[in-house]
């Protein structure tokens, strides 16, 4: 394998007494696109939680050049490390234009800023449209791209993306995921957990499979998706 952008080694989460993520090991390359799939329970969002050090966990996480697991997860933004949550997260009672604002707050390269504002709204349409809008009276799909274009406007080098097609219509999963497919083509670097497997692995050019907080399952995504057992249990075959 190449240099890895991050890695975790033995990657350990637990509640108490519940061991939610059992030693895990995995790592991503730069400019890879890969994805974390498996049931509910699987311990998937708790593994990006833990990678970006938004809940405590025991092994090795080496991001770029750098250990990191001992870092709190506010210095990791600027470091090109953003995570866009399972729910959005989305600041509710702002507008789209703050939200925006927020995602850059670590910055201070004001016209790199104006630019990529004006990248994100030529990848964004709608939220251009409605840029004065308050950001909770928009639909499902709609704060999704708005958590997403919050996450782009840090300029992160790694971009971990947490259930993004959850509780979505159809089309508005579609749309979402054009917008994955527009910045993994960029160049970005996307961790992905997505319970959707067909749609994961289609995207992604590499997956793991979660089971009880183990991987039990890693190939690239034309080798799950050919594999009978992934079939038997994600794709519903």
């Amino acid at each position: 394998m190449a240099q890895a952008l991050i890695e975790a080694l033995n990657l350990e989460v637990r509640y108490g007494g519940i061991v939610a993520v059992k030693g895990i090991s995995f790592a991503v390359e730069e400019n890879e696109i890969v994805c974390l799939i498996g049931a509910n329970g699987a311990g998937k969002t708790s593994t990006l939680k833990a990678l970006a050090r938004m809940i405590p966990s025991r092994g090795e996480i080496h991001y770029g050049r750098q250990r990191i697991d001992a870092l709190p997860g506010h210095e990791l933004i600027g470091k090109g490390l953003a995570l866009v949550p399972e729910g959005r997260g989305i600041f509710a009672r702002l507008t789209i234009a703050e939200n925006l604002a927020m995602g850059a707050y670590h910055r201070r390269d004001t016209a790199a800023i104006a630019a990529d504002l004006e990248h994100i709204y030529g990848l964004l349409p709608r939220l251009k449209e409605r840029a004065s809008q308050v950001a909770g009276t928009l639909s499902g799909g709609e704060q999704q791209m708005l958590a997403i274009g919050r996450a782009l406007m840090g300029r992160p080098k790694l971009l971990l993306l947490d259930e993004p097609s959850m509780g979505l219509a159809p089309l508005m999963v579609e749309k979402v995921f054009e917008v994955v497919r527009a910045v993994a083509a960029e160049g970005m670097t996307i961790l992905l957990v997505e319970q959707n497997a067909k749609l994961a692995l289609e995207v992604c050019s590499r997956g793991y499979v979660m089971e009880s907080g183990l991987i039990t399952l890693a190939d690239s995504s034309a080798a799950l998706l050919a594999d009978s057992r992934v079939r038997a249990a994600y794709l519903g075959e």
